[in-house]
């Protein structure tokens, strides 16, 4: 690929011109590989595509790239805002509250500063629904909990014998998160496999990258794409996790 397609892509991506200077070795391969042959390549989607790096650049608490992305994908409408804020919520769960709150803040000022620019009065954010927030009966909040968890990880549920799992996995996580509507499961399993692997969690690593290939709701491909960009945006030796935990897990997937 040529100076001037990469340029494109890299134009197409973060939606502007001020493209970084290709005048150092850093800068040069940002223009040649990341956006010339990791962007551009067919295996994913855009959107999913955004969604990796979204989780990479926030849990690497990245100022600049946290509110350059956010940008990029909401004036590209590749997410709206809803999604976004539904996003934050999925990273919360997996990166922690801080993390959250931060990329929420960067949300904020670009859907400001989107429409600041088209000589527009900001929108507000949504007004939410408390039915979204599932049932209010714990009986059954957490019974459905169990029950999310094995459709998600397709294995069975722990024991709810700590606060972290009764009330963390399965009253919260499974018994809310994984069943709100903002997001499809295919799309959480994106943003939960990104977010294990930058964690550094061999466990839930395995688990969400099996589950997320034995369900279909990956194919192999499609996370061999992942890896690479999860490897582009946070770094190759744990790209090289994640790549290991995928070929194990596509070793043993059921016929």
């Amino acid at each position: 690929m040529n100076d001037s397609q990469a340029d494109r892509i890299a134009t197409e991506v973060l939606t502007t011109d001020q493209l970084p200077s290709a005048q150092t070795p850093f800068g040069r391969a940002s223009r040649d590989f990341l956006y010339g042959q990791v962007w551009s390549r067919p295996g994913l989607s855009r959107r999913d595509r955004r969604w990796v790096t979204l989780t990479c650049v926030a849990a690497a608490d990245s100022p600049d790239p946290i509110e350059e992305h956010v940008h990029a994908a909401l004036v590209g409408g590749d997410i709206d805002l809803a999604e976004m804020l539904e996003f934050v919520l999925h990273f919360a769960v997996y990166c922690g509250w801080p993390k959250a709150s931060h990329l929420e803040g960067a949300v904020g000022r670009q859907w400001d500063r989107i429409h600041r620019e088209r000589g527009e009065e900001t929108p507000p954010w949504p007004v939410l629904d408390n039915g979204t927030l599932g049932p209010g009966d714990m009986e059954k909040r957490l019974e459905r909990g169990v029950e999310e968890f094995i459709d998600v990880n397709l294995t069975p549920a722990p024991p709810a014998n700590s606060p972290y799992r009764h009330a963390g996995i399965l009253g919260f996580v499974f018994g809310h998160v994984w069943q709100r509507p903002g997001l499809t499961r295919r799309e959480r399993r994106i943003i939960t496999v990104a977010s294990v692997a930058l964690d550094d969690s061999p466990l839930p690593l395995r688990t969400h990258v099996g589950a997320a290939l034995h369900s279909g709701d990956l194919t192999k491909e499609e996370m061999d794409e992942i890896v690479l960009q999860f490897a582009a945006y946070y770094g190759f030796a744990k790209g090289d996790a994640l790549a290991d935990a995928v070929e194990a897990a596509w070793a043993v997937k059921p016929a």
